[in-house]
């Protein structure tokens, strides 16, 4: 399984999928995405001010001024977790399997041209997610130009 991205379409809006396998158990990486303490060490702007639970708010702040809210719309524990930013859709879903568990991780979004930033900056985001999970240090590699010139080829073939 590739850890990079790929971009599909739900009801004329792009959504960016990843997907990623740990060698831990749903529950524990359900900590990792749900709890304050661990959500604003890998989670693009998170506060860690969250109500968790479905119809919650989770806030967000820019680093530029503005604080926003996002609202919880599904909650499973520790199967998913879901949210609206905005107009954006952040899906989380956790599934079982023969090593542990696999983690899909969708973003549905409106603009198509930001999907090379969009999915570089996921990606960044979802390898800081997993050294938290495996209890390593964590490591914000200077990649995000590497990766935009790689999504930008991907993503955008035809």
């Amino acid at each position: 399984m590739s850890n990079y991205g790929s971009l599909h379409e739900k009801e004329g809006r792009p959504v960016l999928v990843f997907e990623r396998k740990y060698s831990v158990s749903p529950e524990k990486v359900f900590r990792f995405i749900t709890n304050p303490e661990y959500l604003t060490q890998w989670y693009p702007f998170a506060t860690g001010d969250m109500d968790l639970r479905i119809g919650g708010k989770i806030k967000f702040d820019d680093g530029e001024g503005s604080i926003y809210e996002g609202v919880i719309t599904e909650l499973n524990p520790p199967y998913s977790f879901c949210f609206r930013e905005v107009d954006d859709l952040l899906e989380i879903s956790l599934h079982e399997d023969d090593q542990g568990c696999a983690l899909t991780f969708r973003h549905t979004f409106d603009d198509r041209t930001m999907a090379l930033y969009i999915a570089a900056g996921w990606h960044r985001c979802l390898d800081v997610l997993g050294q938290l999970i495996h209890g390593r240090t964590i490591i914000w590699e200077n990649n995000a130009l590497e990766l935009r010139e790689y999504y930008k080829k991907s993503l955008y073939k035809n």
